[in-house]
């Protein structure tokens, strides 16, 4: 029993019940920097984490009505398919095999992006007010499938983005939408989105199944550990806590690239 792996998901799965996120902007640089994984190999085997133990949730919130499905088959219709394309393109040109470089750069550059979705979060609902004036209802169909193209390519190469990123662009283009719902939407796109791209992960051998099993073992565990401390710990901490994390870690792998 590998009980660095059981902690590692232990850990990251009481952040993601704290916080929402963080699943895969903390999962795959720990397995690059901890578990001394090859950046391909860090970025499918945390697809596949961050798929499985976002599937409870989703079955959750879709029992309570909390998914839009309109949203969900936009994103969809726009992610999938880039996914797909994403993953083609990585098989021929050996990205997943000589392209670490380019890997680590899309790693680094999504943990910043995420870092600063989670620091500004009290502000994306009225950023997403204020466009209103140009996201229209005929508008919104086509920005949403182009959002979720732009999730299909980001994800795929970096395994971050499905989380904290996706809901912040259902936000700005849906400011008036419910949150229970928004989380409920953003959370149904990411399992089918991260699994299609962990499946071409795994197409190119890019899964350490055994430590996934682990990692699994204390993820599950944590995140209702998570869950429960977020009635204690004040938002803000926690916040600002995982924006620094997120800072850190993209540091360090763009260091590396």
């Amino acid at each position: 029993m590998d009980w660095t792996a059981i902690g590692a998901g232990l850990g990251v799965g009481t952040i993601v019940g704290l916080t929402g996120v963080g699943g895969g902007s903390l999962m795959t640089p720990l397995l690059i920097s901890v578990f001394g994984l090859d950046k391909a190999v860090a970025i499918g085997t945390d697809l596949w984490f961050a798929g499985l133990t976002k599937v409870s949730g989703s079955v959750a919130h879709h029992r309570e009505g909390h998914v839009d499905y309109h949203i969900v088959k936009k994103l969809l219709l726009g992610s999938i398919p880039a996914s797909i394309l994403t993953m083609l393109f990585m098989h021929v040109a050996g990205i997943h095999k000589s392209g670490q470089s380019t890997l680590a750069f899309a790693l680094g550059i999504a943990l910043l992006l995420t870092a600063i979705t989670v620091a500004f979060r009290p502000v994306w609902h009225r950023v997403g007010i204020w466009l209103e004036r140009w996201v229209t209802r005929e508008r919104r169909p086509a920005l949403t499938v182009l959002c979720g193209a732009i999730l299909g390519v980001l994800v795929s190469l970096s395994s971050i983005g499905a989380g904290a990123l996706g809901a912040t662009m259902i936000l700005l283009l849906y400011p008036r939408l419910d949150m229970k719902r928004l989380v409920g939407s953003d959370i149904a796109h990411a399992v089918p989105l991260t699994i299609v791209a962990g499946i071409g992960h795994a197409s190119l051998g890019n899964v350490r199944w055994d430590l996934l099993a682990t990692l699994l073992i204390g993820s599950i565990p944590g995140i209702w550990v998570g869950a429960k401390m977020t009635k204690h710990l004040p938002e803000t901490i926690t916040r600002f806590a995982l924006c620094v994390c997120l800072v850190l870690a993209a540091k360090k792998v763009l260091l590396t690239a």
